[in-house]
């Protein structure tokens, strides 16, 4: 009897033992840990996040354009628009357009044209010799446009003639005076000269000179009874004087920049 209940005990600790071992629900197959499982998470489908995977996300995945790939875009060959070789355009080369013998063409001297009456050729009435205003460059050059049957002309020239003793003889000062009256000839503007003792250069514009002057200078330096008169500095610009006789003490005092001004 005591034998039966024994083996009546021990099934039905092996009935309990089987049902907590059922207990999982049916349907669902028991979740194993074995190596074959594991195997799907390594090392090929962990390969998904590694180095072929990655890649995506990496150097190649990165080469857009906030990456190498992209900021090769603007290196090195864009940059090199801002970089020391693309910014000689504005440098010392560049520089050296404005020193120092070019940038003589900025300075006042160079930027006047020389007017073309400089370089034209002219007849002392008294001696007969050929001269250029061009060729009195470094000197001040009193100029005065004159002719013989004008008396008012006639009377600044006897102001310059006081004007010529006050200065003395000086190497640095000219007095010219140019006949604009192209109906007047050397030969009388000689004798016209030689009668009044004036004994500085005159001549007779030709034409061209006559048209000129009054492009540059108005139409009024055409006119002999206005007593035009202009300076030409050391430089070679030309300095229109106010119109009307100008005494000599007033002529002087018109010069004294000019003749003081070095080259």
């Amino acid at each position: 009897m005591s034998k039966r209940i024994a083996m009546f005990s021990g099934l039905i600790a092996v009935v309990l033992i089987l049902a907590a071992c059922g207990a999982q629900p049916a349907g669902t197959a028991p979740q194993v840990k074995t190596p074959d499982a594991m195997k799907a998470k390594t090392p090929e489908t962990m390969m998904e996040k590694t180095p072929d995977a990655m890649m995506t996300e990496t150097p190649e995945a990165m080469m857009t354009d906030g990456t190498p790939q992209a900021m090769m875009e603007k290196t090195p060959g864009v940059m090199m628009e801002n970089t020391p070789d693309a910014m000689m355009v504005k440098t010392p080369q560049a520089m050296m357009e404005k020193t120092p013998d070019t940038m003589m063409a900025e300075t006042p001297d160079a930027m006047m044209p020389t007017p073309a009456w400089y370089s034209a050729g002219l007849t002392n009435a008294s001696t007969g010799e050929t001269f250029k205003i061009q060729n009195l460059k470094g000197k001040v050059v009193l100029v005065e446009t004159m002719a013989m049957w004008c008396p008012t002309c006639l009377r600044q020239q006897k102001e310059v003639e006081a004007l010529q003793e006050q200065l003395g003889q000086r190497d640095d000062f000219v007095s010219i005076g140019i006949d604009v009256d192209i109906n007047e000839n050397l030969a009388d503007l000689k004798d016209y000269t030689a009668k009044n003792g004036f004994d500085w250069t005159y001549t007779v514009a030709t034409p061209d000179v006559v048209r000129e002057m009054g492009q540059l200078y108005g139409d009024q330096f055409l006119n002999p009874p206005s007593a035009p008169m202009l300076i030409i500095d050391r430089h070679g610009t030309a300095h229109p004087l106010p119109f009307g006789v100008k005494s000599a003490a007033d002529l002087q005092k018109a010069l004294e920049p000019f003749l003081k001004e070095g080259m």
